[in-house]
């Protein structure tokens, strides 16, 4: 059997000393939605504007999502002005933000929420406009006496030897002001696809986040390959996650154009168990109730800010019949189940997992089921566990020990990352050691 050894109940780094972001972030980013959409005169309610923001901020209130956790509100690309300031300062573009930033942000203060913004670390945004590159200090003064209390620093028009000092420089700069600013980082995404393997060492001791991997396209096709990407790559990658420094998936599709029903709770749950940030990027004045019940599931939520803060892994990958299993250990000594079916055709199938196929303990468990469609139930030390799946859907299960002593909780395999493309051959015999 493959064992990746390594201890995960101790971070293997510091995270950055903000003292922020000790369960994964939740909010709202307006670029997977919205992206560079300027356009006010043709598309008043749709633009990147202060009016789309305020109208936003206000529904997060209202609407329950605050409550429920999402207190930040993130402005992406395309709200500058194309050039900078005589004296080389940022510039709110003028009509679409006639009040300013610094006053945008006692609004969303006004509320309850945090103020986030998008900037580059290079010469230019991804979609032209000014980049931090040569700025860096007179950015972080501008940014922060506007108030922002989170920053995205994207990595267009940089080269990846100016990223390995400017990223680390940048936070350091935004510590040295005093004020806690969670600090998004784009880094190790302009790495990852040219095969220039990221220090995540580093970069966790720099970002509270981090982006790892391609953008998110609001389709299945791309919300799969990025969960498969997660899945193919995780023994390098979850060891890194933790209270402070997490692993960024991308926004949440949830309440858009291109999931299913079915599709959007597969989202929800794999990103409970990779312990993602929960960053919405919807219309929410559009949002369907079936959506909005998936954003707002205590329950998933519960287990995406679970404070011991271990990033789950996908447990079992059978290509050959479309299924997967992502399992996430919780601080109650719970665990966190999602099968996963990513057949596109047929009908609901059942299917029978052991408890070493879905890698938790051989003990006694009450089953709850986290999207609440069926009644709690028992699971045995020598039963399998048999449910039915939809088509690209998911089945999200809280699997509670119970009739054990505190000492039976423990996990007898506490330090071993199990297991990280299990198939059902189970022919594997190779020992790796990550350090």
């Amino acid at each position: 059997m493959l064992r990746l050894l390594l201890i995960c109940g101790v971070s293997l780094t510091q995270a950055l000393d903000n003292g922020l972001a000790l369960t994964p972030p939740m909010g709202w980013l307006t670029w997977q939605r919205y992206r560079c959409l300027t356009d006010c005169t043709t598309y008043p309610d749709e633009c990147i504007s202060e009016k789309l923001i305020k109208r936003t901020a206000d529904m997060l209130v209202d609407e329950g999502y605050l409550e429920a956790g999402y207190d930040y509100i993130g402005i992406d690309d395309c709200w500058m002005e194309k050039n900078r300031s005589a004296s080389g300062k940022l510039v709110p573009d003028r009509e679409r933000f006639p009040s300013g930033m610094k006053m945008l942000g006692k609004y969303v203060h006004s509320k309850g929420l945090k103020f986030g913004i998008y900037q580059d670390y290079g010469t230019k945004t991804c979609a032209g406009y000014p980049g931090v590159m040569g700025h860096e200090q007179t950015d972080v003064d501008t940014l922060v006496s506007w108030g922002v209390d989170y920053i995205k620093l994207d990595g267009c028009y940089s080269k990846p030897e100016e990223m390995k000092t400017g990223y680390p420089d940048f936070g350091r700069m935004l510590n040295k002001t005093g004020r806690p600013v969670l600090y998004s980082c784009s880094w190790p995404a302009y790495l990852e696809p040219d095969s220039i393997l990221p220090n995540y060492t580093v970069i966790a001791e720099n970002c509270n986040l981090w982006r790892n991997w391609d953008d998110i396209e609001d389709s299945w096709q791309s919300l799969l390959g990025i969960m498969n990407w997660f899945g193919d790559n995780q023994e390098r990658l979850a060891p890194f996650a933790g209270p402070g420094h997490w692993n960024d998936p991308d926004m949440l599709l949830v309440g858009n154009y291109g999931l299913s029903l079915d599709q959007a709770r597969v989202q929800m749950a794999v990103w409970a168990v990779l312990a993602a940030p929960l960053l919405i990027s919807a219309d929410l004045a559009r949002m369907r109730p079936e959506f909005k019940e998936i954003l707002l599931n205590r329950d998933i939520i519960a287990v995406n800010q679970d404070p011991l803060g271990k990033q789950g892994l996908r447990v079992y990958n059978d290509s050959k019949h479309h299924r997967q299993i992502w399992t996430r250990k919780l601080s109650d000594n719970s665990y966190a189940v999602a099968f996963v079916s990513t057949r596109v055709d047929g009908v609901p199938y059942a299917v029978s997992f052991s408890h070493g196929d879905m890698k938790i303990p051989a003990q006694n468990y009450r089953v709850q089921d986290l999207y609440n469609e069926e009644e709690d139930r028992k699971l045995g030390a020598d039963e399998t566990f048999t449910t039915r799946i939809n088509p690209t859907g998911v089945k999200f299960f809280k699997f509670i020990p119970v009739g054990q002593s505190e000492e039976d909780f423990k996990d007898p395999e506490e330090h071993t990352l199990k297991n990280v493309n299990f198939n059902t051959d189970n022919d594997l015999d190779k020992t790796v050691v990550v350090v």
